[in-house]
């Protein structure tokens, strides 16, 4: 039996996942370790407060990726049954209402009715549930690629912060960390920017601000623990 391949939307949604994780290991693993390093020379500390950080966020951005996706999955499964009852008895209600949505988007009549009749007589059911809840029912989003992306994006996100701590002159080590992690956010968000389509500029220094802030709070933090 062939394995039926994912959507452009599913791939994009494991996509989503995976930029997501990315950011997520970069942004959380940098403040453990800058919060450490602002409060000890120590390479070896910093480097196991590093890897103790990435090990926890990997678990839990799987963890928290696969409840999430899975919770909307059951709404949308609970969405299927209702509409397929709805069609099974109140057919003629379903199929005015879809006409009517088109004609709101200022279709002429005859041409709704002509559409609607074509896409009930094709799938019914899509065809509704598109209309009444703004999704395909043919693109459910695997729970289990979406934890698995994010299983491997958050550690992978977490290297740069780690390297770029440990192998930097210890006098340089947090500034260095700061502006490879900026660098590396500033990409995230372009490409969070492009999957979302929304502003690229402002997603960048959005998630670069982010970033400055979690890593400023753990500095501070760690300055006070400093010896």
């Amino acid at each position: 039996m062939a394995q039926k391949k994912m959507t452009l939307a599913q791939k994009v949604n494991i996509l989503r996942a995976s930029v997501m994780g990315a950011n997520d290991g970069i942004i959380s693993v940098a403040g453990i370790v800058i919060g450490v390093a602002a409060a000890t020379n120590n390479a070896y500390s910093i480097l196991i407060s590093g890897l103790s950080g990435s090990l926890a966020g990997m678990i839990s951005m799987c963890m928290g990726e696969y409840v999430s996706v899975s919770t909307q999955k059951d709404s949308q499964t609970k969405a299927l049954i209702t509409q397929r009852l709805r069609l099974k008895n109140q057919y003629q209600n379903e199929f005015n209402y879809v006409k009517k949505k088109y004609e709101e988007q200022d279709i002429d009549p005859k041409l709704a009715y002509k559409a609607t009749s074509e896409l009930m007589a094709k799938d019914a059911l899509s065809t509704t549930v598109q209309e009444r809840y703004g999704f395909n029912p043919k693109e459910f989003t695997s729970p289990y690629a979406a934890a698995i992306a994010s299983f491997i994006a958050f550690p992978t996100g977490s290297i740069l912060p780690m390297v770029a701590v440990t192998l930097a002159p210890a006098q340089d080590r947090i500034w260095a960390t700061m502006v490879a992690v900026l660098v590396a956010l500033l990409i995230t968000g372009y490409c969070a920017a492009i999957l979302g389509k929304s502003n690229r500029i402002k997603s960048m220094w959005r998630n670069a601000a982010a970033g400055l802030l979690t890593m400023g709070v753990t500095f501070f933090i760690g300055q006070l623990f400093a010896r």
